[in-house]
């Protein structure tokens, strides 16, 4: 049984409201957008889209703690936002979208601590999000920021972006994923040369190798990544959410196990009321309004 716990209840700005099982463990956190952030620039847009912006453009977006806390709470709260339908993650300026986590903050930090706080664990609540997500990557996006952009949905990139895993020049290896998304993006071989030589990509590459969708100019990639995000959110919530679900499960599970969730989400929205529109819609040739229920 899952009860809700008034008492639990968070008043201050973030307006967040805990649930929590019998035993008091908390399951699940709902936020509301804050009016603003240190180191996020989030906006609502009117057409079903969440726009987030790293913002500390002096530090090239490096991914300080602070940083991360701001848009793990902002992603969550617009993953929450029943109007929002997808969300798209950017930097503020075309120099990066993140060139990786902060080296300063993190190099005195000792074993013990790093372990106790499971350093970077927090990183994968963006890949946990039920909306679909893409980054929009212009400039660099290394280390920390490759890592972050391989937790979104879909990468697009601008024609001057480089993506890179160069921890290994620090002494260490990639925390946040780097070892274990990027070969799934781009295999192999081909991982193992970007971690262990730290060397970059261009944009052109990264889209031959398989870890960009696509390629755009510069100036133009947040918009065309907005217009993509559109077309997402114009679509049924529940497919979107549940296509995202099944898709992801496909790094987890065989084949076999992976077609019978699939069979079993596509019987499931047979209950929706989206499915009965989706369809009478297309047989009457006419746009669907989905209520995404």
């Amino acid at each position: 049984m899952i009860l809700v716990s008034s008492s639990r209840i968070l008043r201050a700005t973030t307006k967040q409201v805990s649930t929590l099982n019998t035993r008091g463990t908390k399951l699940r956190c709902f936020s509301s957008l804050r009016e603003s952030y240190d180191y996020v620039i989030a906006e609502k847009r009117d057409d079903g889209v969440g726009l987030l912006k790293l913002n500390r453009p002096k530090a090239l977006n490096a991914l300080c703690d602070a940083l991360f806390e701001d848009l793990v709470h902002a992603c969550q709260a617009l993953d929450d936002d029943p109007d929002i339908g997808c969300l798209v993650l950017t930097g503020s300026t075309n120099k990066a979208f993140a060139a990786g986590a902060d080296i300063a903050e993190m190099k005195d930090r000792d074993f013990a601590t790093a372990y106790k706080c499971d350093m970077f664990a927090g990183w994968g609540q963006i890949a946990k999000l039920k909306k679909p997500t893409i980054a929009a990557v212009n400039g660099f996006a290394l280390g920390g920021g490759c890592e972050l952009a391989m937790m979104c949905d879909i990468i697009l990139a601008g024609d001057r972006a480089k993506f890179g895993q160069p921890e290994i020049n620090l002494g260490v290896i990639p925390g946040a994923g780097g070892t274990q998304r990027l070969v799934r993006a781009i295999g192999k071989s081909k991982a193992m040369e970007m971690v262990l030589t730290g060397n970059m990509i261009d944009a052109e590459k990264a889209e031959r190798d398989g870890l960009v969708s696509k390629v755009y100019p510069a100036d133009e990639l947040v918009d065309r990544a907005i217009e993509m995000a559109q077309q997402i959110a114009s679509k049924s919530h529940m497919a979107s959410m549940m296509t995202k679900e099944a898709v992801n499960a496909s790094d987890e599970m065989g084949l076999q196990e992976g077609l019978r969730l699939e069979r079993r989400f596509f019987h499931s929205l047979f209950a929706t009321h989206d499915q009965k529109e989706g369809m009478d819609a297309f047989l009457s040739k006419r746009q669907p309004d989905f209520k995404n229920s």
